[in-house]
């Protein structure tokens, strides 16, 4: 048996902004170097991923990426430094908790079959 976590960053008014999926739509808009590429690799609307990105920057009163618009030059996106610090502080985080509650679920398993 194993333990699967699952977290959700949650604002004061206890609305969940930030989970794994989000993570994944930052990495991949790193990669593509597009919100369109990216939600499109998803299977995710362009808008819904808009939405997302949007309720994360309100939420944490930052910018995570940073739009260019279409036309000749075709647009962009790219995620800030911000945004890739707090990529890699999120897995972190989420390595330690999962390591932490793995190892506690596995000794309390071993306990209980005594």
């Amino acid at each position: 048996m194993k333990l699967r976590l699952k977290v959700i960053i949650v604002n004061a008014r206890g609305e969940g902004f930030m989970g794994i999926g989000l993570v994944w739509l930052l990495r991949r808009v790193k990669r593509f170097k597009s919100i369109h590429r990216a939600a499109a690799d998803m299977e995710l609307s362009y808008v819904k991923a808009l939405k997302i990105l949007n309720r994360l920057e309100k939420n944490l009163g930052r910018k995570v990426v940073i739009r260019t618009r279409g036309g000749a030059k075709h647009g962009g996106a790219e995620i800030t430094p911000f945004a890739e610090r707090y990529i890699e502080e999120y897995d972190r985080f989420l390595s330690a908790l999962n390591a932490h509650a793995e190892k506690s679920f596995s000794r309390r398993r071993l306990l209980s079959r005594r």
